[in-house]
């Protein structure tokens, strides 16, 4: 049912969607490509998944930004004010509104649906891999955040901060969402992503 609205969602999300290069059309429709195999796998309700998995960054605070923990919580608002625009059917709305709330790791709102843990995942798997190596680098030179520390790179005798830093930033969150996934395709997606990033990590140290 949902293929007669993704049209719609989709020119939604091009026109709404402005936040930093990291989050952008291509990256929700990598969500949304991830989401879909997952939710195969796991027999979920696509009319909840899909338009939860492309409205999911409809709203976006800068990572910088004071609500930025809010930004779930308000894109999910918005994407319901616009489902219900398109008289998107009514008895999912609540389920989406979950997904969409519960997918970031800033927002801090557990999960409790199979779709909203699909949603998590598949936007969490694009955090991760080359995908996320080159997100990651996107998003902390818009910041002006240099790539590592020239005095201690890999924070061997400092305390991590990866706000000042992009590579303290694999440390901080990336290569530890492998042990958050929810479901078993999301984990070993994850897994070799992980893995991939920490031989980036190795040619990194030496390089430096």
């Amino acid at each position: 049912m949902f293929s007669q609205y993704q049209q719609q969602c989709k020119a939604f999300i091009v026109e709404h969607m402005k936040t930093d290069l990291a989050h952008d059309l291509l990256h929700v429709q990598r969500v949304v490509k991830l989401a879909t195999e997952i939710a195969e796998s796991e027999h979920a309700e696509l009319n909840v998944v899909l338009p939860a998995a492309w409205l999911h960054d409809c709203l976006s605070y800068p990572k910088n930004h004071a609500l930025r923990a809010l930004s779930s919580l308000h894109a999910a608002d918005k994407a319901i004010v616009f489902l219900r625009s398109i008289n998107y059917p009514e008895q999912y709305l609540l389920a989406i509104h979950h997904a969409i709330a519960a997918h970031s790791v800033s927002g801090g709102i557990k999960a409790e649906s199979i779709e909203a843990k699909i949603v998590q995942d598949a936007d969490r798997l694009d955090a991760l891999g080359a995908i996320g190596v080159a997100r990651c680098i996107q998003v902390s030179s818009q910041l002006q955040r240099p790539l590592y520390s020239e005095l201690d790179t890999f924070a061997e005798q400092r305390l991590l901060d990866d706000q000042q830093f992009t590579i303290d930033h694999f440390y901080t969150k990336l290569l530890k969402l492998v042990d958050t996934m929810n479901t078993k395709m999301g984990k070993k997606i994850a897994l070799q992503r992980t893995q991939w990033m920490e031989g980036y990590l190795e040619q990194l140290a030496l390089e430096v």
